[in-house]
This record gives C-alpha cells, structure tokens and sequence, in this order.
C-alpha cells in the first residue's frame, strides 16, 4: 500500500493543493491507511485515490472505473454518437489513465484530468472519421443508453402533434449544437450534459474560468438565434 504523503514537488498552486489533497494529522494518516489496507477509499477524494494507484495499489483503479465509467461512456456518447465506439473510446481512456499512473501528478482535480482525456480523444476521433459522419445523421438526444431517457425531452404526452413538434425541436437542437466550432461545441456537451462548471470545463480546455464564460456564451447566444422559432 502507497502513503499519502506527496512531494511538493507533485503539487501545483497552493490553492490547487488545498481542493485535490487532503490535509491530516498523523493519527488521521494512520486511520486512513487502515482503512484503505482494508479496501475502504470512502474517506478519499479521486486524486487521492489516484495517488494510491500511483503506488501501486490496483484496487484503486477499480475504484475509479467503477465510480467514472458509466459517465465516460456517457460523455463520449454524445460526442461520437455510436454506442459502440464510445465504449471503446471510453475503454481507452483508462487505459491511458492506467497507464499513466507513474507520472500522474496530482495538480488538478482527477475528473477534470480525466475529461481532458476523453476530450482529446473524441476530439481526435471526430477529426479522424469526419468524412465518415458527413454521410450520417446523428443523435444528440438518443434515449440514455443505460436509463432510457432523453436528456431534453420533457414531454411525455401521446400526442401526435406534440410528438412530431418535439422531433423537430430536438432536430433542431441536435443539429445547431453538433454545428458549432469544435470548442463550442465540447464546451456546450460538457456543460450541458455533463454538468461540469465553468472552471472545470477551463481546466479540461485548457483556458481560463473567463474565456470559458465567455465561449459559452457565445455559442448558447448562436443556439438561441438559431433555435428562436422553436422558442
């Protein structure tokens, strides 16, 4: 089993410091060590966890995978719009994340890492199969592979009508939303459909909470010219 004591040396600011390690007492380590000896990392946050798999323990890594897998698959869904591919690009992903265990640095929350992982790689694969999907239609608002359900649609009522209106309104949003500049639009999926706030997003594309703000707003002030006739 690793320790938690990290070298300053693996640790960026100090107010990063402060939101991605955990700081304890002696007494508090030695619990928590006891604790995870036992295969309990309830008391660790994600970069901690990380940190344990960085000193090779591999229960951590299930850890992860269990906690962030169904949400990988999730966010690369949106981004490919094939199931199949994004379980294989979402299986990528930890594997890099694996594979990068040894030299991960605990600078940054792990979900932000991780999404920055899985955003170059649909990022990559978008670019690389662009000639492919010029011939396809896609489906931002497919029912959740796992529950079901439509992220957007909260009409449930067997109306004909209203059913053709909503098929068209999420024609509508799915075809502005997968139009926008590539940043834009893994801004609007990471937001929209990922919850992530503005600071991760920042960390994940690399620009700061302001620019981030700012590129939102750009492309939900498309989406809403776009979009106004079904306003």
């Amino acid at each position: 089993m690793g320790t938690l004591v990290i070298h300053p040396g693996e640790i960026g600011a100090a107010s990063e410091r402060e939101a991605v390690i955990t700081e304890l007492t002696p007494e508090q380590a030695k619990k928590r060590a006891a604790a995870v000896a036992r295969g309990d990392f309830s008391e660790l946050n994600d970069a901690e966890v990380m940190l344990e798999l960085k000193a090779g323990n591999l229960q951590a890594f299930d850890v992860l995978l269990n906690k962030y897998r169904k949400q990988i698959i999730h966010f690369m869904f949106r981004m490919v719009h094939n199931q199949a591919v994004a379980e294989e690009l979402a299986q990528e992903v930890f594997l890099r994340v694996y594979r990068s265990r040894e030299t991960y640095r605990a600078e940054a929350r792990f979900s932000t890492w991780l999404y920055r992982i899985a955003t170059n790689l649909g990022v990559n694969h978008a670019r690389d199969t662009r000639y492919e999907r010029s011939a396809q239609t896609v489906y931002l608002d497919d029912p959740d592979p796992e529950t079901g359900t439509r992220p957007d649609v909260a009409d449930d009522t067997p109306n004909v009508e209203a059913d053709i209106l909503r098929d068209e309104r999420m024609k509508a949003i799915r075809d502005h939303v997968m139009a926008l500049p590539e940043r834009q639009r893994t801004a609007v999926l990471m937001h929209k459909y990922e919850g992530l706030d503005y600071k991760q997003i920042g960390e994940v594309l690399k620009l700061s909470e302001s620019a981030t703000k700012s590129l939102l707003f750009r492309a939900y002030q498309t989406l809403r010219e776009k979009l106004k006739d079904f306003v």
